[in-house]
């Protein structure tokens, strides 16, 4: 009797080891009880990089094809600079060369290549420097080398493609420019080339800082109101402004 009534004891003692064991297991290892945390804005940033780069290029495929005239175009750059502003360099890169990609497929690579540079750059750009909150006339200042490099590879693809040197088509508009304002002023003297080739990079130069001082302008109008601003503008700028 005393052996039949030992055997139902010894199951017991081994299940309550091994419970003790199999506890003493897990307090060794608290961090296996934990959950895996997932990173919830990987996949925010992917949508939103890639809403915001085929932003950019419907905005240039519309203004391709359905001009309304300088427009569209203040918007060339804003999205990808949005894109640094929200998820930093990386996000920003890859929407330019995402943006590229869905225009060549889109219009082909040649015009892919006129919104890559200079404007995806530029949206680059314009980001690093928003985002390091930059003087407005400094990141004008590198926009407007930027843009200006820009003009000159787009006239040196299209003088490639033509056949032709668009950069001769430039300086003769140029010089009509010059001689209407030297008779405008009784200017009997005629200018010569050095003086042309001069005016037609300062009229480059004149025109990209207008166009990114504008830029400057609607992204302070509009990414404040989306919770991504830029720097303050000069002060002379929030008086005529008035805000």
């Amino acid at each position: 009797m005393s052996i039949l009534n030992s055997l139902p004891s010894e199951p017991e003692e081994n299940s309550a080891s091994d419970s003790q064991s199999s506890t003493q297991k897990w307090s060794d290892h608290p961090a296996e009880l934990k959950q895996p945390q997932l990173k919830v804005d990987a996949p925010l940033r992917m949508v939103e990089t890639a809403f915001l780069a085929s932003t950019a290029s419907l905005i240039w495929f519309i203004n391709f094809y359905f001009p309304l005239g300088p427009v569209l175009r203040i918007f060339f750059p804003v999205p990808i600079a949005l894109v640094y502003l929200r998820w930093g360099k990386r996000a920003a890169w890859i929407a330019a060369v995402t943006s590229g990609l869905l225009l060549s497929v889109l219009m082909g690579p040649v015009r892919s290549l006129l919104f890559v540079m200079p404007f995806a750059f530029m949206g680059v750009l314009l980001g690093a420097t928003w985002y390091r909150r930059v003087p407005w006339l400094v990141s004008i200042t590198l926009g407007t080398l930027l843009a200006t490099l820009g003009n000159f590879f787009q006239l040196w693809l299209l003088s490639i493609l033509s056949g032709e040197d668009l950069w001769v088509y430039t300086i003769n508009q140029v010089t009509r420019l010059t001689d209407w304002i030297f008779s405008l002023f009784g200017l009997l003297s005629s200018p010569n080339a050095l003086f042309i080739q001069v005016g037609a990079v300062a009229l480059f130069i004149v025109h990209n800082f207008i166009y990114l001082f504008v830029v400057h302008l609607a992204a302070w109008l509009l990414l404040d109101r989306l919770g991504n601003p830029i720097p303050r503008p000069p002060h002379w700028v929030q008086v005529l402004m008035d805000y």
